[in-house]
């Protein structure tokens, strides 16, 4: 089954995104990570894809792994800055023969150490060509966009940005993940300028719950500045030790799950850091077992 139709047949659905590991001992805590999370029932999964593709093969390799040994429906993250299309066509057809039927089309980050108005040479200047063309060579594809409640950190328009967003749903994309947040209303609020826009594919919230504190700062970067509310910076400048905010940041993270669900959201995608516990605690704090009973 394809991510699209998960989404609009299962309500809200649940995924989890893992990223690569590098060493053998991350790849074994990954593997038990995704062993104690698969009681939860996730709808689906998604692996992510490093700059330039410098996660590539790694990859493509923990995409069919997880695929192969679990049975769950996975998202491949695919970045095109920098790619030809004969590279990407080869790397679609490799899914395929896998089973593997969705991606989240992006255009990716540089090279690390190149400026990101430097010139790549490559056939995709933009996530929306990359769209057009995995619809045109591969129709029966799932494809996934990215979408950014905050804003996108190189688009200061907001109305432009939502623009853009809907050229990527027009060349074909079937439904939008988003970037992390902390505070719904500007999920809600994006979700309303995507209506307004016209786009009507379903869109699924990006939830990331905080650990600690270096791992909020952290988090703050790579999420290209997301905007952390005065009121988790208090509950946070409150703790005296690290436990206390993953404490906190566990019962912020359950309780935008809670109300993202009872506003009927189609689906809530829950970075794990390549962790079980953060989710599981969640599943705890909400009172449920599993995926079933959001």
């Amino acid at each position: 089954m394809r991510v699209k139709d998960i989404l609009t047949t299962s309500r809200p659905s649940c995924s989890l995104e893992f990223f690569p590991p590098k060493t053998e001992t991350l790849r074994a805590e990954l593997a038990d990570a995704i062993k104690e999370l698969l009681p939860l029932k996730p709808s689906y999964v998604s692996v992510t894809y490093g700059a330039g593709g410098s996660t590539q093969d790694r990859t493509y390799d923990l995409v069919v792994r997880i695929r192969r040994e679990t049975g769950l429906p996975v998202i491949s993250h695919l970045t095109c800055v920098g790619s030809g299309r004969d590279e990407i066509r080869a790397l679609l057809e490799r899914y395929q023969a896998n089973d593997i039927n969705d991606v989240l089309a992006l255009r990716g980050d540089p090279p690390r150490g190149q400026a990101a108005d430097t010139p790549i040479a490559g056939d995709f200047a933009l996530a929306t060509d990359l769209v057009r063309f995995i619809k045109k060579e591969f129709p029966q594809m799932g494809i996934g966009v990215a979408g950014f409640p905050e804003g996108h950190p190189e688009t200061p328009n907001r109305l432009k940005e939502i623009d853009y967003l809907k050229e990527k749903v027009d060349a074909g994309a079937d439904y939008i993940v988003t970037q992390l947040f902390f505070d719904n209303r500007d999920f809600y609020d994006f979700c309303e300028r995507c209506e307004l826009a016209g786009i009507r594919v379903p869109i699924v919230a990006g939830i990331l719950p905080i650990t600690n504190r270096a791992g909020m700062i952290r988090m703050a970067d790579l999420a290209a500045g997301a905007r952390v509310p005065a009121s988790l910076l208090r509950a946070v400048a409150r703790c005296t030790d690290d436990a206390a905010v993953e404490r906190v940041g566990i019962h912020w993270a359950a309780e935008q799950v809670r109300d993202l669900i009872d506003h009927r959201v189609c689906g809530i995608h829950l970075y794990t850091l390549n962790s079980a516990k953060g989710v599981k605690q969640i599943f705890n704090a909400l009172g449920i077992a599993d995926s079933n009973q959001l």
